[in-house]
């Protein structure tokens, strides 16, 4: 069900969109999502041999930043660069100066349905191919399928009823969490202390994603209908710790060219 994510809108203030998407940073961070997201992602680097990622639907950054620190820790030479079509400068910043230089931020916007031909490398997207709607998220992966440029896909809500459970203590969250966000804004104590915009905000947003996520038989509907005979489609589930909870994956990897 594709109801409208307030931060899909051109309009919505960048103060709350920043907002939102530095708590889903912090969260995803304190979760440890990038410890568990980072075997499969591992994988299909090197059968690829990729050391650039072009990261889609940025956000605040998160969880490519601490994937980008897990990578290197497992050995491979990465370089990450940073877009969105709303890119949040600041916090791409704050990413950037903590990275040892493997996150670069892009300054221009940039659309996931037609990635600017000078952004080479494995697409990523985290926690944002549920803000397309099917004939758009066909797009992300023809344009990936057109370029010839692998691309990965990952999303840690699942529509699940635990996940929904959390989803609604998401206003406790924000309210709690308000001053661990980085980069730290003082507008947010505003918007989320003195007038809980904020929190109906990311409940919101939250309770749409859920409604939003794609299952892994839609995502295999989707690569089904594309005209990509040469590429192989990796999709499947990860379990999110101990909980009965799961992520979702679909990757896309073209085949080399016969010599």
């Amino acid at each position: 069900m594709h109801l409208v994510e307030l931060e899909d809108l051109p309009w919505f203030p960048a103060i709350l969109r920043d907002g939102g998407t530095a708590y889903l940073e912090f969260a995803a961070r304190m979760a440890g999502h990038a410890q568990l997201l980072a075997p499969v992602l591992e994988r299909a680097l090197r059968t690829t041999g990729a050391h650039q990622i072009v990261d889609l639907c940025s956000g605040g950054g998160g969880p490519v930043r601490g994937l980008a620190d897990e990578l290197a820790a497992r050995q491979l030479d990465l370089t990450v660069t940073l877009t969105d079509l709303y890119p949040n400068m600041k916090a791409y910043a704050h990413a950037v100066a903590g990275s040892d230089g493997r996150l670069v931020g892009h300054a221009e916007p940039v659309d996931a349905t037609a990635v600017p031909a000078g952004l080479v490398g494995f697409r990523t997207i985290f926690n944002a191919f549920h803000h397309f709607r099917p004939e758009q998220a066909r797009a992300v992966l023809a344009d990936a399928v057109r370029q010839r440029q692998p691309i990965a896909v990952f999303e840690v809500v699942s529509r699940e009823p635990l996940m929904l459970l959390g989803l609604l203590g998401a206003p406790l969250g924000v309210t709690l969490t308000l001053p661990l966000w980085r980069p730290f804004r003082w507008p947010w104590l505003l918007w989320t202390w003195v007038i809980p915009l904020m929190q109906a905000y990311v409940l919101w947003d939250g309770l749409v994603s859920w409604l939003r996520i794609y299952s892994v038989e839609e995502l295999r509907a989707l690569v089904a209908e594309l005209d990509a005979p040469d590429w192989d489609w990796d999709i499947g589930t990860l379990p999110l710790g101990k909980a009965p909870l799961h992520a979702t994956w679909l990757i896309g990897t073209p085949r080399p060219v016969p010599s």
